[in-house]
Parts: C-alpha cells; sequence; structure tokens
C-alpha cells in the first residue's frame, strides 16, 4: 500500500501544517499566487488555494 500525501483545498493564502496527530512541528506556509498550491517539506501535504473564496488574514 502506498501512503500518497493528502490535497487540502484551503481559502487562506497562509496556511500551517503541523503534520497531524504529532507528526512534525508546525510550519507556515505562504502559498504564492501564481502556482496557486504550495508543498509541506516535512509531509508533503499539498495545499490548493480556492482562487473563487480565497481571502488575505490581514
Amino acid at each position: 500500500m502506498t501512503n500518497t500525501p493528502e490535497t487540502q483545498t484551503v481559502t487562506s493564502w497562509k496556511v500551517a501544517c503541523d503534520g497531524g496527530e504529532g507528526g512534525h512541528p508546525r510550519v507556515w506556509l505562504t502559498i504564492p499566487q501564481d502556482e496557486g498550491q504550495t508543498v509541506c517539506p516535512y509531509c508533503g501535504k499539498t495545499f490548493v488555494i480556492d482562487r473563487e473564496h480565497a481571502h488575505d488574514d490581514h
């Protein structure tokens, strides 16, 4: 069985990932507007922006 990293659609350009229950240290990732997605360097989880509903955190 292959353990495929998760993909999550988000509405914020800045996201936090901690790998779930004790997975890895929490990291904050910024989704580049030109790419529309970013990948966690620890667990490989992909965060994809929902451009239609996206908002800034400010």
